[in-house]
Parts: C-alpha cells; sequence; structure tokens
C-alpha cells in the first residue's frame, strides 16, 4: 500500500501539478489514514482490497471521535475519496468504497476583513525612511491592491510585475497563472522598494531574482509576512487577529461593496469556482441588512 500511496502523491504533483503545500497535506492526511486503517485490521494484511467502505466509515466515525473541526474532517475525507477515485483508475480497485462517503456539513463562516478606513492606517504604518520600511509598505499594498494570497506574493519575481501597465503575472493554486491589477499606490511603494532593493543584504539585493527580500537578501517567506503584518497591526492599534489572507477578504469585499461585478472579483482573485467568491456577496448583504435594520424607523 506504501507503492499505491506513493503513486498517488507523485499523481498530483506531476500531473495534477499541485503545490508542495497541497502535497504535503494529502500526504499527512493519508499517513494518519492509512495508520488508523492498519490498527483497525487488527495485524491482517493491508491490501487494496481492505479498503471497503464499511472500514472508510469506520475511520470517518474515529474523526468525529477526536474532536476534530468539521473543516479538518472534510480535507481529511476528501484526501480519502480522491486516493480511492485515483485506485480506481488505476485499475486496482474494482469499484470505489468511497463513493457514498460524504463529509459533514460545513458551517459557512463569513470572512473577517478590514474597513477602509482601517485599512488606510494600516497601509500608511510602515515608516518610508528605510529600505525594509518601503518593502514592508510596498508588500501590504500589493497584498491589499491586487487581493493576493500570501504565497502567490512571496513567490513573485522582479519580472513579473510590469509598472508601466499596472499589472503583475501571479501563480497561484494549482500553478494557474493570472494577471493581477496593481492600483496607482501599490505600484507607487512598488517602485519606491525597487529603488531601495539593491541595498539590501549589503549591496547584494539587486542579483536576487525573488520581488521581496529579507535582510540576508533571500527571498521574504509567508512567515515573515506575517509577522511583519502583526508588528503594524499593533503599531495602528488594530485588530490582532487579521492575517494576510484578510488583506485578500478586504480586497473582495471593497470591490463588491463599490459595486463590482462578481465574477470579475472571481476573475482578480482567481477562484476556479464562483462558489468560492460568492461568500463576499453574503459579507456585503449582512452590512446592509445592518444598516437596514438601524436606519429604517419600523425595521
Amino acid at each position: 500500500m506504501e507503492a499505491a500511496l506513493a503513486d498517488f502523491l507523485r499523481h498530483l504533483g506531476v500531473e495534477k501539478n499541485a503545490s508542495a503545500h497541497t502535497v504535503k497535506a494529502y500526504r499527512e492526511d493519508l499517513t494518519q489514514a492509512v495508520e488508523f486503517f492498519r490498527t483497525r485490521l487488527a495485524g491482517r494484511p493491508f491490501t487494496p482490497e481492505s479498503l471497503t467502505t464499511r472500514l472508510l466509515r469506520a475511520h470517518q466515525a474515529w474523526l468525529h471521535e477526536q474532536g476534530y473541526a468539521k473543516s479538518t474532517i472534510a480535507r481529511r475525507l476528501a484526501a480519502v475519496r480522491s486516493w480511492c477515485r485515483f485506485l480506481c483508475r488505476q485499475g486496482v480497485l474494482s469499484s470505489n468504497p468511497s463513493a457514498g462517503l460524504r463529509g459533514p456539513r460545513q458551517d459557512r463562516k463569513l470572512p473577517h476583513f478590514v474597513s477602509r478606513e482601517d485599512m488606510a492606517r494600516l497601509l500608511g504604518t510602515p515608516p518610508a525612511d528605510t529600505p525594509l520600511g518601503l518593502r514592508d509598505r510596498a508588500v501590504l499594498e500589493t497584498l491589499y491592491s491586487a487581493g493576493l494570497r500570501v504565497s502567490e506574493l512571496t513567490g513573485l519575481n522582479v519580472e513579473d510585475v510590469d509598472l508601466a501597465e499596472g499589472l503583475a503575472t501571479v501563480r497561484g493554486k494549482g500553478k494557474r497563472e493570472r494577471l493581477a491589477m496593481l492600483g496607482a499606490q501599490a505600484l507607487d511603494a512598488l517602485r519606491a522598494w525597487l529603488e531601495a532593493r539593491p541595498t539590501v543584504a549589503g549591496g547584494r539585493g539587486a542579483q536576487r531574482p525573488a520581488l521581496f527580500l529579507n535582510k540576508n537578501g533571500t527571498r521574504l517567506s509567508s512567515r515573515s509576512v506575517g509577522r511583519l503584518l502583526a508588528r503594524y497591526l499593533q503599531q495602528a492599534g488594530l485588530d490582532p487577529r487579521t492575517s494576510p489572507h484578510t488583506l485578500r477578504h478586504s480586497f473582495a469585499t471593497h470591490l463588491l461593496d463599490a459595486g463590482a461585478d462578481v465574477r470579475s472579483v472571481q476573475e482578480l482573485l482567481g477562484h476556479a469556482s464562483l462558489a468560492t467568491t460568492q461568500i463576499y456577496t453574503h459579507v456585503s448583504t449582512q452590512r446592509l441588512r445592518e444598516s437596514y435594520q438601524q436606519a429604517h424607523p419600523r425595521a
């Protein structure tokens, strides 16, 4: 079974073009599942034929018993279902034991976002008199202006940004490329950072391809972006729960509040499904409802 699992993970990375992060998550989820299956079989050989619907349902029940969040259970069951479908396509299994397996109904949480006023305060917090301060301002402006995932931001190279056209070539989930828009203030921040960038790491910054560098001249990491954001949130006196992904939520919410078309926002976010984008329309509707209830005399 280890060979069958390795083949599936290779298929994800090579044929499905999944990111290293996705492959790692599938490996961890399926390794846990395989350990459960072996324990459940109580010493009997674990072969593809061992994967029965009854065994998979026992695994699902065990996940609930462990107290995992619904989203975690849904993700781990999705990994098992994907593996079973792969084994069927490969002819290893004659029928799919996971066909009737359904994950828990998800609680639809409205995404947290930052108001326009608080966003303006946050973006004005990084200092403009040091190279790293200019970098941090460009990082925050680019995250919010283009609605990027933090991994998309840190993956940018200098050559990916077209300042004249106000565009950035972004590699998103599944290594899909899209064009992201950059607003005037983000472009100003990027120009200032690119001018200071060669001075980073003792003058070695200009030799590196990454757009955003740390003080050692290597590519800025997602964790570093989270840390710098936390620092400026504290300085600005804003909600510490705000994450880099919150800036992406805020980007979508502010666009829809201003009347942008939901399909255009879907393209800008790089969502494969419109349903993923529509959660932001619920945010706007909720705010409208609150305004109505507060303002209308007979609400």
